[in-house]
């Protein structure tokens, strides 16, 4: 008679459910709740077993930059014009921050080593490039375009007024209504990155035909 194959009592584990769990906690409760201990007692395993994929807390992060960078479609550049690329990259990139927030400060720091975020970046740069911007400035454009992001997905500027109109109203009376932003910060935050955005590829437009014929050819170059 066959044995019953029996089913293991510690939960598999993989880099994938590591990294998704190692997410959900970041996103429910900031970097600073991640742990590797925490995390294992989420798994329901012990801590050392986690070292059999990651070989430190830092790499368990940068796995988690990753795969939030690997979300967000670069697909545009190389099909659509530079501006337009670039417009519709830049709202899929902040989608993905808004649904991350947490993880913003951790992405802010630059691509590092991590495969996806630096295949973004070579998009990005390259797809400025093929389009005739010298690459000091599309180097410049790629920096530009990174604070935008950051700076729109690190905090509601709605939510950053109190909601008690009497705090306002005698001391500082060009704000008597300011209190009221708390209701609408979808609109005034996703506005304001629209507005951003717009104003900033506007302001390329009108200026890549003077740079476009540059001479240019190191990323750093004045």
């Amino acid at each position: 008679m066959a044995l019953a194959m029996v089913r293991p009592r510690q939960p598999i584990l993989t880099r994938q459910r590591i990294v998704a769990v190692a997410t959900a906690i970041i996103d429910a409760e900031g970097l600073q709740a991640l742990s590797t201990r925490r995390l294992a007692n989420e798994l329901e395993v012990r801590a050392p077993s986690l070292y059999h994929y990651f070989a430190t807390k830092e790499e368990i992060l940068d796995a988690v930059a990753d795969t939030v960078m690997a979300q967000v479609d670069i697909s545009m550049f190389g099909r659509d014009d530079w501006a337009t690329a670039l417009g519709r990259w830049a709202r899929a990139y902040r989608a993905a921050l808004v649904a991350h927030p947490n993880i913003v400060p951790l992405l802010a720091r630059g691509p590092g080593r991590r495969p996806a975020a630096l295949r973004l970046a070579d998009a990005v740069f390259g797809g400025l490039v093929d389009a005739g911007w010298p690459a000091s400035y599309a180097t410049r454009i790629g920096a530009l375009m990174r604070y935008l992001l950051a700076g729109s997905s690190l905090g509601s500027f709605a939510l950053g007024f109190v909601d008690d109109p009497a705090l306002y109203a005698d001391a500082y009376p060009r704000l008597s209504d300011v209190h009221r932003l708390r209701e609408h910060p979808e609109q005034v935050d996703q506005g304001a990155f629209e507005l951003g955005l717009d104003t900033l590829i506007d302001g390329l437009v009108a200026r890549f035909p003077d740079v476009a014929s540059a001479k240019e050819e190191k990323m750093w170059a004045h």
